[in-house]
């Protein structure tokens, strides 16, 4: 899709390998991931480094491939009433459900790296669905996946006498979930679902700060080690109604998040780093959330009414988090030395309205405002305006502005959570005071805020053809970040401290466009092409000029879908990253290399433009039994992880080499 990356949520180049979904450059933080419409939080059970990242893969996991029927992606001004951590887009997962007759299926998926150093993957889930009664049935479905690490020496030419940078970590889940459901009455939907999943990784060397090396972290990655366990529990009932002028929806729901462990440092260059190899550490996060919407039809169809409402109730309970002593120098004025509570909550409460106007028969508008209660950060409004004109025949003018906003997460807003360094992690544009310095939670933040506007024409004929064009410019503001100006100084004067801060302006600015083109049969059912762009203007802070994140400078994707027959098909995919480019000042905005030799600075080197093809072929022995088949990375294009942070520039991430895949669909 135009204007979706992969990406970490800063330019550090920590955790470069767990890339999370980044919607028009805004951060994975600030995409929304939606399952069947309820909000997945468990990546905020982690906690969040002086950097601004987590060590998590995201929440767009929970979910087996086998059991989504589509993903919707909501992007720019359209997603804001969807609140807190929307500023980018909403992604939203919807999974099968259950039919009116009894059908399964099974499926096995096996990817086999032609690289032995790089992690291959395997994967069994199974669907089953149907009637108990006729008013009740029920959809169940379940997944074990195993991929596994690369291999510690996978980056090795990259290190000397050190650990190497990590490659990609590996993962095992498990998951299970089921759904019952209950029609008492025509137009009237009762659902009860409840899941369980759990994510365990197979350790790969990755640790936040430190560029050397342990003992321990070799021994965890070879052994190919778990040293971080997450749970997911969650439970949702739902009614869904159908009052002929009216539509309505109400869901009560609770998602219960495990994290545990093995303990990482808080402190200096130990920071994020493994160190036992037996203490464990683990976080509870429970978010209760109770929301609904109501849809009115007025003027026969002429104007639809969106009316809804939202409370969420967060808790955290994180106490090795706040175990980081404070009673060096004195200690911190205002917080205790130790024995602090881990414990962090929040709740938001917001209602939402939004009309759909069809005025005339080519113009719809769609004015919205939602209002946001948070307990620790006050009210937030966010208004928006979205339309589309018919111009003539088969031409759409679309264009919306919208204000979105971020609340400060649990860690960023709790005054008990500390980091300190005597180094490198301590800002150094201040004299040493004697010792260290240490970054606090700051329970006075602002939530981020954005203004996000966007203008686009779109084509599209009934004949398979289709294209569009679409610029997008969010300006953003109060982004949070650890902050490079000390607020304070230990009691006995001799340590700084830094909180969290709120940074000035930033923008995000850029092009998104695609087209499809049928070259065979009705509407291209036999061969179509596909290709979309995302071409990123800017994306930086407007104060230093330095990037938001490392992000390509455009994105291409390009496919060709071939039905050869009825029963064979064919699949061509190309990406195509344009150029990536590093921070060029460091955390206090110094430059990261000397004035007098930039060309033999690493920490400048950008990652160059590069492409990837990829092709797959499937064979419907019946209508419920197909094999496929397909080849990753077919030019065998390996790039490499040359550091842990942004040490080496751009190459944070690895790009694995070509792989082998197969899969086996058998349903009934």
């Amino acid at each position: 899709m135009p204007g979706v990356n992969l990406t970490g949520n800063s330019a550090s180049g920590q955790y470069g390998n767990n890339r999370q979904i980044d919607l028009r450059g805004m951060g994975p933080e600030n995409t929304l991931i939606l399952i069947d419409g309820k909000p997945v939080g468990s990546r905020d059970s982690i906690r969040m480094g002086r950097s601004g990242e987590r060590n998590t893969r995201g929440d767009t996991n929970w979910v087996p491939a086998e059991a989504i029927e589509r993903i919707e992606i909501l992007r720019g001004p359209a997603a804001a009433r969807y609140g807190s951590g929307a500023s980018g887009g909403v992604i939203n997962i919807i999974t099968k459900r259950p039919g009116k007759t009894l059908a399964g299926s099974f499926n096995l998926y096996s990817l086999t790296p032609q690289h032995d150093e790089e992690g291959a993957s395997r994967r069994a889930g199974f669907t089953l669905s149907g009637p108990l009664s006729d008013t009740l049935s029920f959809r169940l479905y379940g997944n074990a996946t195993k991929t596994d690490a690369d291999s510690l020496d996978l980056n090795a030419e990259y290190a000397s006498g050190v650990t190497p940078p990590a490659g990609r970590e590996g993962v095992r889940n498990r998951d299970i979930n089921g759904l019952l459901r209950w029609d008492p009455m025509e137009g009237h939907i009762v659902e009860l679902e409840a899941g369980v999943s759990k994510q365990g990784n197979i350790y790969a060397g990755d640790r936040a700060v430190s560029t050397g090396g342990s003992d321990l972290i070799t021994e965890l990655a070879n052994a190919g080690a778990t040293t971080n366990r997450l749970y997911r529990s969650n439970a949702a009932l739902t009614h869904r109604g159908d009052f002929g002028f009216m539509t309505s929806r109400i869901s009560l729901s609770w998602e219960g998040t495990r994290n545990k462990r093995l303990r990482e440092g808080l402190a200096g260059g130990g920071e994020g780093s493994i160190n036992t190899a037996t203490g464990w550490a683990t976080s509870l996060l429970d978010n209760y959330m109770l929301d609904g919407e109501f849809n009115f039809n007025l003027q026969d169809g002429k104007q639809i009414v969106t009316v809804g409402f939202e409370h969420r109730d967060s808790r955290l309970d994180d106490p090795f988090s706040v175990s980081q002593g404070g009673s060096s120098e004195g200690g911190i004025p205002g917080i205790e030395p130790t024995g602090r509570s881990g414990k962090a909550d929040a709740k938001l409460t917001a209602v939402f309205v939004e009309d759909n106007v069809y005025i005339g028969e080519k113009l719809i508008l769609t004015p919205g405002l939602r209002f946001d209660h948070h307990s620790k950060f006050g009210n937030n409004l966010s208004p928006s305006l979205n339309a589309q004109y018919q111009l003539a025949g088969d031409w759409l003018v679309k264009g919306g502005i919208a204000r979105a906003f971020k609340a400060p997460n649990l860690y960023q807003s709790n005054p008990n959570y500390l980091y300190y360094t005597m180094g490198n992690g301590c800002p150094d544009n201040y004299p040493s005071l004697g010792a260290g310095c240490y970054v606090q939670g700051n329970p006075d933040l602002d939530p981020e805020t954005s203004i996000n506007k966007e203008i686009g024409i779109e084509w599209a004929p009934q004949n398979g053809y289709h294209a569009s064009l679409t610029y997008f410019h969010n300006d953003y503001e109060d982004k949070i970040q650890a902050g490079y100006i000390p607020v304070g100084t230990s009691i006995d004067g001799t340590a700084r401290i830094f909180k969290w801060e709120n940074m000035p302006k930033a923008v995000v600015q850029g092009m998104e466009g695609n087209v499809a083109i049928p070259l065979l049969g009705d509407a291209g059912d036999i061969l179509q092409w596909n290709t979309n762009v995302t071409w990123m203007r800017e994306n930086k802070n407007k104060e230093t000029g330095q990037p938001l994140s490392i992000i390509p400078k455009y994105t291409i994707n390009t496919s060709l879908d071939w039905r050869a027959t009825e029963k064979l098909s064919f699949y061509l995919t190309g990406t195509f990253y344009g150029k990536q480019e590093p921070p060029l000042l460091d955390m206090n905005n110094d430059p990261r290399c000397a004035e007098d030799t930039p060309a033999s600075c690493p920490a400048l080197n950008a990652r160059d433009p590069y492409h990837i093809w990829t092709v797959s072929g499937r064979y419907r022995f019946t209508d419920k039994v197909s094999l496929g088949a397909g080849i990753n990375n077919l030019a065998d294009k390996r790039l490499f992880r040359e550091s842990n942070a942004n040490a080496q520039g751009a190459a944070t991430y690895n790009e694995p080499g070509r792989a082998y895949y197969v899969s086996l669909n058998v349903g009934f």
